[in-house]
């Protein structure tokens, strides 16, 4: 049986009505703003809330009817929009509300993550290098170059670099200060 195109992509217990999900994303940017439609996209469709398309549309449907705003790239709620999120939100499933907030708040600590904790992945002949640094005031405080066999393996460097940059700086830093004891 073919997949019906506005359920694909979501999960049992997600949301399908466009209704349900324009009030899913005034209660999200209400309580989470700003919120980047990255964000939104990595919150929602990586718990399989929402469609891609039901939610382009919910979000386009919210900004023409003045209940969100757009500037550099971040949405903001409008009064109007905050009135629909208080009065509304508690119409959708508390479990949905919960998903979607914890995937947006991941979403914005990754982004801060990635601006402080730079890491790139670069071909090369041998296979493949993951550029690491860490910039703190405008200069570049830490910086690793990592070689690596395959791009699967570099990604998932790059990726826990972004995570855990300022932990790796500080235990690589502590070992390479730590006194040690002469044999």
């Amino acid at each position: 049986m073919p997949g019906d195109a506005l359920t694909a992509g979501v999960k049992n217990g997600g949301l399908n009505s466009r209704t349900e999900i324009r009030i899913l994303l005034c209660y999200l940017i209400k309580t989470a703003a700003p919120t980047t439609i990255q964000q939104l996209e990595e919150a929602l469709l990586g718990e399989e809330l929402v469609n891609y398309f039901e939610m382009t549309a919910a979000l386009a449907d919210l900004e023409a009817n003045g209940l969100v705003e757009v500037e550099n790239d971040a949405y903001t709620i409008t009064h109007k929009g905050s009135v629909i999120a208080d009065t509304l939100a508690e119409d959708l499933p508390r479990t949905v509300r919960e998903t979607a907030i914890r995937g947006v708040i991941r979403s914005q600590i990754w982004m801060k993550k990635a601006a402080q904790n730079l890491a790139k992945v670069v071909k090369t002949e041998n296979g493949f290098q993951v550029e690491c640094s860490i910039a703190d005031m405008g200069q570049e405080v830490f910086s690793l170059t990592l070689a690596m066999p395959d791009e699967l393996t570099a990604n998932a460097v790059r990726k826990r670099f972004v995570e855990d940059g300022a932990n790796i700086y500080a235990l690589l830093l502590n070992q390479l200060t730590e006194p040690r004891e002469e044999s």
